[in-house]
């Protein structure tokens, strides 16, 4: 054991290095802009256990070997899946969803009219499992109404994690991830699988399109741009740099007086000249 690069303890669990570490944040910072502090290290010792364990690898540098030599970039899309922090529910921060239904909504609409445009473009960047943006689409049909036939509306969500946007696909979700939910919501846009789980139904299901995406893409390939984007507790990961630039990213493929919403416990810099404030955590897109 004394040439050995890992350290096992009774249960056999494989513990992480200075170096392993610092790699992975490399690593991960490099290929998905997440920035993993020093207080993150338990934690991705923790969440990669069952991959090494589940591969045999010996040490987290043996696994490191792994993710870099699989040409395929599933290794890589399982590290992704491993660190990401997936917490979420329907509804979740209210205001946002007012905002949306009372001046959001309104004001794009209005807007398209006078354009003669029936496109209204939304985008749910770090979608996680689902949540967000079903709940944005039910507000959206809801508003719409009957009329919702007589729009190309719908919406795009995507996530870097492919576990996640398989979840979000497959659309079933457990009671208490529909707590802020209405009865009457609940009826019409989902079925009730059991006791304690719901799935979305195809009113909701039909108008997604669910795509994996990585905000590391130097140009973000749309042809159109979006009236409002939604991109959520996304952002806290990510140092000031990446931040900037995501920010740029998102301006450059929203439409001018478009809306970018954000999590509310994430803020856009005061010397920003591409977004103007709102209310917390709601940006506008300049318009000049």
């Amino acid at each position: 054991m004394g040439n050995s690069n890992f350290v096992k303890n009774n249960f056999g669990t494989v513990h992480i290095k200075d170096s392993e570490f610092n790699a992975i944040r490399e690593l991960v910072y490099d290929n998905f802009g997440i920035n993993l502090s020093a207080k993150k290290r338990s934690l991705v010792e923790g969440r990669l256990q069952r991959v090494i364990k589940a591969k045999g690898f010996a040490s987290f540098s043996e696994y490191l070997d792994y993710v870099r030599s699989d040409a395929t970039g599933q290794a890589l899309g399982e590290l992704s899946n491993r660190i990401s922090t997936n917490h979420t529910f329907f509804f979740r921060e209210q205001a946002h969803f007012d905002f949306f239904v009372k001046q959001a909504m309104p004001e794009m609409v209005d807007r398209l009219k006078k354009e003669r445009s029936r496109e209204f473009r939304m985008w749910c960047a770090g979608c996680s499992y689902g949540d967000e943006p079903y709940s944005f689409l039910i507000e959206m049909l809801e508003y719409f109404g009957t009329d919702y036939r007589n729009w190309d509306a719908g919406l795009l969500a995507t996530d870097i994690s492919m576990a996640a946007l398989a979840g979000a696909k497959a659309g079933v979700y457990p009671e208490d991830r529909l707590k802020l939910v209405s009865p009457d919501r609940k009826r019409k846009y989902f079925k009730k699988v059991d006791e304690n789980a719901w799935k979305v139904a195809d009113c909701l299901s039909l108008e997604i399109v669910f795509r994996r995406f990585n905000f590391m893409n130097k140009v973000f390939p749309f042809k159109k741009q979006f009236h409002i984007i939604s991109c959520r507790n996304v952002m806290i990961y990510f140092d000031q740099k990446t931040r900037n630039e995501l920010v740029q990213k998102f301006h450059d493929v929203n439409v001018p007086g478009g809306y970018l919403f954000i999590g509310h416990s994430e803020t856009l810099q005061r010397n920003n000249n591409l977004y103007e404030y709102v209310q917390p955590a709601i940006y506008r897109k300049r318009k000049t």
